[in-house]
């Protein structure tokens, strides 16, 4: 019994370390130019990586395995599960500019905001 007890709690000790680690991740599909907080990014597919406690995280956006833009979000809960994938873009600036991404059969979203800039990386 005693060594039983052992292993149950050596198995949550583990699950619970790796559920502390795990980076949250959804896509993104851009159809048209995107701006990400003054980021410019192309018209493809994205996979978006984020780590983070408490509501505010940091958002990677990849394309294959190659970081493109870096910035903070604010994890925000929604009402219902998005149906899907997809993005609240606001045109009125003259730009397509990123305000949210949601994830299909989630009930969170990503808002990101106007005052933090993005950081691109891997380009020169």
């Amino acid at each position: 019994m005693n060594q039983l007890a052992k292993t149950v709690v050596l198995g949550l000790a583990v699950l619970l370390a790796t559920s502390a680690f795990a980076v949250n991740q959804g896509s993104l599909q851009a159809r048209e130019p995107l701006e990400i907080n003054g980021q410019q990014l192309p018209v493809g597919e994205y996979q978006l990586h984020w780590t983070g406690t408490g509501s505010v995280v940091e958002v990677s956006f990849m394309k294959g395995k190659k970081e493109v833009a870096k910035t903070t979000a604010k994890l925000v809960t929604l009402d219902k599960a998005s149906d899907y994938d997809s993005a609240i873009v606001d045109h009125s600036g003259g730009k397509a500019a990123v305000s949210e991404i949601q994830f299909a059969g989630k009930k969170y979203a990503l808002s990101i905001g106007a005052t933090d800039k993005a950081e691109m990386t891997g380009t020169k």
